[in-house]
């Protein structure tokens, strides 16, 4: 098994942390609060208040996919380090473009990347990371097999990091200059986040599954209710969830915006351990046992330790589908029928899709044979395109052994590569045109538009495997196969019965062909080339200090009415293969943003020039090359979604000095901080429809900036009249050296220098 010493380690020292914790603290803890007391990398003079104290961690580990780990590992080449610090990964998972079927589209894919594989690969030789090779599985699916432990703490470019916690890990997901500083072997930076208690009663049955738990609680908290917190399940209901499935709940975590979320050490994890080769930290991990868990008196009182309690009932709890263009916008599936009609969703399907690092286990893959070996025997098969995404190699492998594959491919399944494809916007459809209104089902955590397949008419929505099997045999978005029948081949109706399946393969699972690559044990003789006119790769330049003034004479780029996530922001799906040449990328920012002025897509007016409808990274470039600053403005839960630092990273290369918003998504505004702009908020959300498309903006109160303190907006519009407003931020005394430096690379790579 991978990092045996170092858990080895954790684990010895884990019983004398907690005893200073219970002395610090001076009563009963979470298991939050355990698993964070055990990585400071000092213990503050007080009692960290909740969403408040900024505290510093030492994670044990840092796991990258191919399309962030390329910023990530360029920004550490920059950082002048010799190695990684702690046990790193890199996964190359995002890039495969699913089209043909696993073998042709994993065949594509290292033809068309292997620039970016050479480099990743060669990177990861010279700095001691483990490589793991395209075909080899999504990256969450991979580290809960192979890295995850529980108690353990871990940072990913990714936002779906926190898969791990199912695995009681505590697992977030962050940009890449916060896992630079990781690897650096700098303490990572974490606000002290709020807790939110999910208590969990009852069991599942029939057609409910693990899925139905997060989608029922998206719709509870909605995007933004988990922003700052980390969530945390109890209860016996958590008893009865496999690993897998306790996998698939805090993996959505990120699609409440909550930091991360986890669930306590069980039975079940000892199980997976086991069967996952890593039974020799089983004994390590008994001897903590009540270190992986809530004390005693948490679980008596909740409310008392709690911010918030939510009670379900999984008893009661029916299978849920959210959508479209959200994942907060939650049904329970008997009300379907009545939501298709009263929002004119199409309700024929083009395409059921399984699988993805959210729902590719085998307790997911067997429960949705089952569905389709019913079919099968009644003349049946999918009524539409039906995709399979197995999650990792040892998943498709053991699948394939034990037959799963083949009931899926036999109803009309196309098995997909080990990797996100349709999940991340690697879909290529050449059937369904662009613009063209359909409706689709996946198993997956992420439906915003575009998001899919990059057709801003695709109406996406999420549900567990099971319920997507049936509707896709259904062929209607509006099946209930709770209550509803299907036409067998003699024209006799047929009920679907609720799917069985084992949790873990009883012969254990097949590895397949390994993709992991270990590091070299010297990396110093390892060359990295990147080529000077390369369409894929840019070494980086450092970004300008500040200058140690106020800001004046900014101009507006962009005014973001509505959702803005990072898919908005920076968009993948075509994007992706330029994720490791910061010029290139650019040329998305903000291509999928509404303008709130015009209510165009990734359009605004030149407000020098005076030319409408221009493409906001030109009117930025023009902006840049006259030496004018700009801001950008936003709305609720700015920056929501995915992890992907170019989100920041092109509007500082593009000349962004301020964005101002009346929420930030985490990982959004941190990716901000650490790239050198100044993310404010809106001390009055209001203040929001103040600013004009054609306003010059000054911003004072920087000279003095400090934690807490309060800026100043003037906005001067085009008729000279002005108004003046407050902001507000949230940088911390270190944060304000990353602004002042310029990036928080910059202030790394002066101390290496010092």
């Amino acid at each position: 098994m991978f990092d045996f010493e170092m858990i080895k380690e954790f684990y010895t020292n884990l019983p004398s942390k907690m005893k200073d914790a219970r002395e610090f603290f001076g009563r009963p803890l979470t298991l939050t609060e355990k698993v964070l007391f055990a990585h400071l990398a000092e213990i503050p003079s007080d009692v960290p208040t909740r969403g408040e104290t900024y505290t510093y961690l030492n994670p044990d580990r840092v796991a990258m996919q191919d399309a962030t780990a390329q910023m990530a590992l360029l920004q550490f080449m920059s950082a002048k380090k010799d190695q990684t610090a702690v046990p790193t990964t890199v996964h190359c998972d995002h890039l495969i473009t699913a089209l043909s079927g696993a073998n042709e589209d994993l065949k594509q894919a290292n033809i068309t990347n292997k620039e970016v594989y050479d480099f990743l690969y060669s990177v990861s030789q010279k700095y001691g990371t483990g490589f793991w090779k395209p075909g080899a599985g999504i990256i969450h699916q991979v580290v809960l097999e192979n890295y995850a432990f529980p108690g353990g703490m871990m940072v990913g470019t990714d936002s779906h990091t926190v898969n791990a916690g199912g695995l009681g890990m505590i697992a977030i997901g962050v940009g890449g200059a916060d896992a630079v500083d990781v690897m650096a072997g700098m303490p990572w930076e974490l606000k002290w986040p709020g807790l939110i208690g999910i208590k969990l009663t009852g069991e599942l049955n029939g057609w409910t599954s693990a899925k139905d738990i997060i989608l029922k609680l998206a719709g509870i908290l909605t995007v933004k209710g988990g922003t700052g917190k980390i969530i945390e399940y109890f209860g016996e209901g958590t008893e009865s969830i496999s690993t897998t499935g306790k996998a698939t709940i805090t993996n959505m975590g990120a699609e409440i915006g909550a930091t991360t979320s986890i669930f306590p050490f069980d039975k079940k994890s000892i199980k997976y351990l086991e069967l996952t080769g890593r039974g020799d930290i089983i004994d390590l991990i008994s001897q903590n046992e009540m270190n992986l868990i809530p004390d005693q008196e948490i679980l008596a009182d909740p409310e008392k330790y709690y911010d918030q309690i939510i009670e379900i009932n999984l008893d009661e709890l029916e299978p849920h589908i959210v959508g479209p263009f959200t994942p907060d916008l939650a049904r329970p599936i008997s009300e379907m029928k009545a939501a298709i009609k009263e929002n004119d969703y199409i309700d024929d399907l083009s395409a059921g899709l399984i699988g993805s690092c959210t729902n590719s286990s085998y307790e997911d893959l067997e429960r949705s044979a089952n569905i389709a070996q019913q079919a099968l025997d009644q003349g049946l098969k999918s009524q539409c395109e039906f995709l399979i995404s197995p999650g990792s190699e040892q998943i498709r492998a053991t699948v394939e052994r034990d037959g799963q594959l083949s009931k899926l491919k036999e109803i009309g399944g196309i098995i997909l590569a080990n990797a996100c494809g349709p999940c991340i916007g690697q879909w290529s459809r050449p059937a369904v045109p662009n613009g063209t209104k359909n409706s689709i089902i996946s198993s997956f955590n992420r439906n915003f538009a575009r998001r899919n397949d990059g057709n801003p008419e695709t109406y996406s929505f999420i549900s567990s495997p099971e319920i997507v099997t049936a509707l896709s045999i259904a062929g209607k978005l509006s099946f209930n196969p709770l209550t509803d029948t299907l036409t067998d081949k003699d024209g006799n109706a047929i009920k679907l019965v609720p799917p069985k399946g084992d949790e873990l393969p009883s012969a254990g699972y097949d590895s397949g062909e390994s993709g992991y690559v270990a590091p070299t044990e010297s990396g110093s003789k390892v060359s990295i080339i990147v080529e000077e006119d390369s369409e894929r790769l840019q070494l980086l330049e450092p970004f300008d200090e500040w200058d140690g003034k106020d800001y004046e004479g900014l101009k507006v780029l962009l005014k973001a009415q509505g959702k803005c996530t990072t898919d908005h922001i920076s968009p993948a799906g075509q994007w992706l293969r330029f994720r490791g040449h910061l010029d290139n990328i650019s040329n998305n920012l903000f291509s999928g943003a509404v303008n709130a002025f015009t209510a165009e897509v990734g359009k605004g007016t030149n407000v020098i020039t005076g030319e409408t409808g221009i493409e906001f990274n030109k009117i930025a470039r023009d902006y840049k090359s006259k030496g004018i600053g700009w801001i950008a403005v936003g709305d609720q839960n700015y920056g929501e979604g995915s992890s992907r630092e170019h989100a920041a990273m092109e509007p500082r290369f593009l000349g962004c000095k301020v964005v101002i918003t009346r929420s930030f998504a985490r990982i959004h505004e941190t990716n901000l901080k650490k790239q050198g702009i100044l993310p404010l908020t809106f001390v009055d959300p209001k203040d929001y429809d103040l600013i004009q498309e054609n306003d010059t903006i000054t911003v004072t109160g920087i000279t003095e900036l400090a934690p807490g303190s309060t800026l100043k907006i003037t906005t001067t519009h085009s008729d000279g009249t002005k108004d003046v407003f407050d902001a507000k931020h949230t940088m911390s005394t270190m944060q304000i050296k990353w602004f002042k430096h310029g990036s928080a690379l910059n202030m790394i790579a002066t101390q290496n220098r010092e």
